[in-house]
Order: C-alpha cells, then structure tokens, then sequence
C-alpha cells in the first residue's frame, strides 16, 4: 500500500516546476558532437551498464534491441525490463519524488508523461546523433525527449484460415468472423482506446453493438492477440489490436484502412531522468537508436526523415488513414480519456486475467 506520506511527496513533485519564464529551458543544449565510438568509449568508463524502462506487455518484446546494442557496444549491457507504460510511469514518478532515481533511460507510450517530466525538471536535456533528421512533431525542442520509432496498430489475420483478409472496420462484422476474434480489452491500453474513438466517431456505436454481437475473445496485451492468431488453431483468427511490424511473415498478412477508417500510429518516445545513474551509457543508447542501423532493423516507419521507410510503404506523413500527431493530443486529455475508459468498462467489464507480462496464455 502507498504511504499518505509518499502521496504528498508525489503530488509535491507533481506541482513543482523546473521552467523559469526570464530563462526559459535548456534550449541552448547542442546537438551531440561527439563520434558514437566517443560515446562509447565514455559510456565504458561510467562503468559499462545501462538501465531502461521500455512499455511494452511481453517481457521479450525489446530483447531484439538488447541483443543489438550488446552485439554493437562489446562491454555494454543493457538492462532492460518490459511493462505497461501506465505502470512504469506511476513507479517512475516514485522515484523522481523520493530521490531514488536507478533508472536511466525510458521509452514510453504514454506521452502525456514528458511534458510533465519536463516541467518539473526530471528529464536531461539530451540531442542524440542523428537529431536533425528527426521529424519536428517527434522531438522536443529544447531536447528533454523524442521519438524512437512508430508503433502502429494494423489489420491482421492468419492466412491458414482466412482467405480475404479484412481491410476496413466493417469487415470484421462479417458472419465468418462470428467467435474468432481476439481483441485487446480498451479500457486496458490507451492507444487500443484512441483506436476504438476514432473508429467509433466514423462508424457510430451500432458498429460497436455488432461487434459484441461477433462475441470477440477480449485479452489483455496487445501482443496477446498476434499470439493466439498465429497458435489457436483457428479458434481465433483476426483482430486490429495489435501489430506485427510492416512486412509480416508466416501465417501472418496485415492491411489498413484504405477507402474509410482510419488507424492508431505514435511515435514511442525516449528520455533520459535527469539523475540518471548511467547518462553516457543512457545517450549511447539514444543515439544508437536513431542510427539507420537500428531504425531499418525496428521493420516500422523511421522517426527520422532521411530515413526510407519499408519497401512498398510511403512515409509516416504520406501514409493514408493515419495521423500520428493524433494520438498525443489524445493522451493529454485525461479527463476525457478515463470518461471513454469507464464507457467500454461498463459494456465489456474490467480487463480480466493476468497481466500478459505474468500470463502464459
């Protein structure tokens, strides 16, 4: 249980400001200037070890980045840990307000959590390698934080049992969909949430009563759903709350919206904590990430724009169906996120299960 003392403290921190209106904020921080092997070698002498706080809701969805950062940086280790962001960010808050801050490096969903951050002087202003190209709308200013990489959510069906794929939001009411759909509970992730606003506001709520009339199995996680289309043997074979990168393989094919709808793109955004215990080893670990190496490797859209991103696809920005400034303004507006929260918890329930972090499936 949360102490009454650490509640104060917390709502303390929340209300102090670290902007000062004759200074304003660190806007004069340069872009880096250093090589990356510079970065690297002064990353080695803090002691080698970087600590990060990725959301996420499998505990080996980042492992494919630890594994490519260890391999690039010999000596380097990155300590990763995967969680729902709305939980990393209440224990990140935990330790801002206590001055217990071990974590260095966190890359989050929640991006109404950065501007707050900021405000209240917890983040280090950083401009990795790479800065420049980084589209405007996903990166700060004054450098307190910026995109990784684009997540997205897409259509997606198993090709062992479904031949035409759906494209378009009705689709999924079609009769051979009846029971073998797998959805990610909204009111237990905000970018599934944002998803089903926007297709709510074009299709209406009939569109919703004839999806609960399909009896969708609802999960929790959004890696939950890939995982049983690909693994139930046909017990559930479709669902538009997830995502499995932009080129999928076997037994995999994915589409988006082309003539209506419209789908969820953020930008997953990255800050270094201001009492970081390791900030070279967390700013190797930024700039590697904007690399061309690392961002053609993620399969998604590039946050920067000298960047291509996968053969077949435009740009985020040229992308139809899509706003990726979106769902930022989306996340700012808590008091109308939890009001559509406690709209689907009335119809559906409350998320149910594990967390798909402890959960097997």
């Amino acid at each position: 249980m949360v102490s009454s003392k650490l509640l104060c403290v917390l709502a303390s921190a929340a209300a102090t400001s670290a902007f000062d209106p004759q200074l304003g904020f660190n806007s004069y921080v340069e872009v880096e200037n250093r090589t990356i092997d510079e970065i690297y070698q002064a990353a080695l002498k803090e002691g080698g070890t970087v600590t990060m706080w990725h959301g996420g809701d499998e505990k080996d969805q980042q492992n494919s980045l630890k594994e490519a950062f260890e391999k690039k940086f010999p000596g380097m280790t990155l300590n990763i840990t995967v969680d729902l962001s709305k939980y990393h960010d209440i224990n990140i808050d935990r330790q801002i307000a206590t001055g217990d801050v071990y974590v260095d490096s966190v890359a989050l969903q929640t991006l109404h959590d950065y501007p707050r951050w900021k405000s209240q002087g917890a983040l280090l202003p950083y401009k990795p390698l790479g800065w420049e190209s980084i589209y405007k709308d996903f990166r700060d200013a004054d450098g307190y934080y910026n995109g990784f990489y684009v997540f997205n959510w897409a259509n997606v069906w198993n090709t062992n049992y479904v031949t035409d794929g759906p494209k378009e939001f009705d689709d999924y009411l079609r009769p051979e969909f009846k029971n073998k759909l797998v959805l990610t509970y909204p009111n237990d992730d905000d970018a599934v949430l944002f998803a089903f606003d926007l297709i709510m506001k074009q299709q209406g709520y009939e569109w919703f009563e004839k999806l609960l009339a399909q009896k969708p199995r609802w999960v929790r996680g959004t890696g939950t759903p890939s995982t049983l289309v690909a693994s139930s043997n046909g017990s559930y074979v479709a669902s538009f709350t997830t995502s499995i990168g932009l080129t999928p393989s076997s037994p995999f094919n994915l589409s988006f919206p082309s003539t209506s709808g419209n789908f969820v793109s953020w930008p997953q955004t990255g800050a270094i904590l201001k009492d970081a215990p390791h900030p070279e080893g967390a700013k190797l670990l930024h700039s590697f990430v904007l690399t061309e190496e690392y961002q053609t490797a993620t399969g998604g859209w590039p946050v920067r724009s000298d960047i291509d991103p996968p053969s077949g696809y435009p740009s985020i920005w040229e992308m139809p169906g899509t706003d990726v400034t979106k769902f930022s303004q989306f996340m700012a507006d808590r008091a109308a996120v939890e009001r559509l929260r406690f709209f689907f918890e009335d119809r559906i329930g409350s998320a149910q299960g594990l967390s798909p972090l402890e959960d097997n499936i």
